[in-house]
């Protein structure tokens, strides 16, 4: 297991002590086989293929007729947003940790076009943040297929991201406000080392499973009988996601009213 150090901070470990160990091993293992691009640890890693797992998931029968796509913002996920945009998908993705008054950016690849804007620029999230327009998560239509970061998953639709809880937050939002249709279909990006035994990786009831798991050489779909939650569990939010997310406490009024 790689140790802490100032350039690796563990940002959110001991939040689940097997979890923590998990993904430990995965960031290790990416690194031991070069299979990283760039910092993987405390990230959603890059990997070396993620342009060939975006253009088999661009290939399966779901995407094409998808109108609506959200994707998180995370460098592995570059290839699939410009996918979406190419293929003149509208496009949400999240500001990173939500951490700004607004939590999402909608693109529209109709409207970057006619402003000169390249759909290379946009797809990392420092072009989104530059062109996106800014929307509540009550402004958004919904979604045909939700791309979600991953740091390990399961063959049975499992999956865990790198320990912050954004993206089950995000779905449980999505879901308790009729944004996830039950046709639409939830999917991941990885490189197969992040691909792990059903038994390391316990679904909570918060946590949203996954439909596709797609690497660059295998397509896989889970036929998952986890449940997918049909709002936020308000009593797993933590008090630092509270400090961290500006927009939290006055969502959750809006949604209980």
């Amino acid at each position: 297991m790689k140790p802490e150090t100032p350039s690796n901070p563990a940002r959110w470990q001991g939040r689940n002590t097997e979890k923590d160990t998990l993904r430990a091993e995965v960031w290790s293992a990416l690194e031991a086989g070069r299979a990283n691009v760039g910092e993987v640890w405390s990230h959603i890693p890059n990997y070396v293929g993620a342009e060939q797992a975006a253009e088999r998931l661009a290939a399966l029968p779901f995407w094409e007729p998808a109108r609506v796509v959200k994707s998180n913002p995370d460098a592995a996920q570059i290839p699939v947003r410009l996918k979406a945009l190419q293929a003149g998908k509208i496009l949400y993705t999240p500001v990173p940790e939500l951490s700004q008054d607004f939590p999402f950016l909608r693109l529209d690849p109709a409207e970057l076009q006619r402003r000169g804007i390249p759909f290379e620029e946009v797809a990392p999230i420092s072009g989104a943040l530059q062109h996106g327009q800014k929307v509540r998560f009550e402004e958004m239509e919904p979604m045909d297929v939700l791309v979600v970061g991953c740091v390990a998953v399961t063959r049975s639709g499992g999956r865990t991201g790198k320990g912050g809880g954004f993206a089950d937050l995000e779905l449980g939002i999505f879901h308790a406000l009729g944004l996830v249709p039950p046709q639409s279909v939830i999917v991941t990006t990885v490189h197969p080392t992040q691909v792990v035994p059903d038994d390391r990786l316990v679904m909570l009831g918060h946590d949203c499973p996954l439909d596709w798991i797609i690497t660059p050489a295998e397509v896989i779909q889970t036929h998952t009988q986890l449940p997918r939650p049909t709002g936020v569990d308000w009593n797993a939010v933590r008090p630092d996601q509270y400090e961290s997310i500006p927009f939290l406490h006055a969502l959750r009024a809006r949604l209980e009213k």
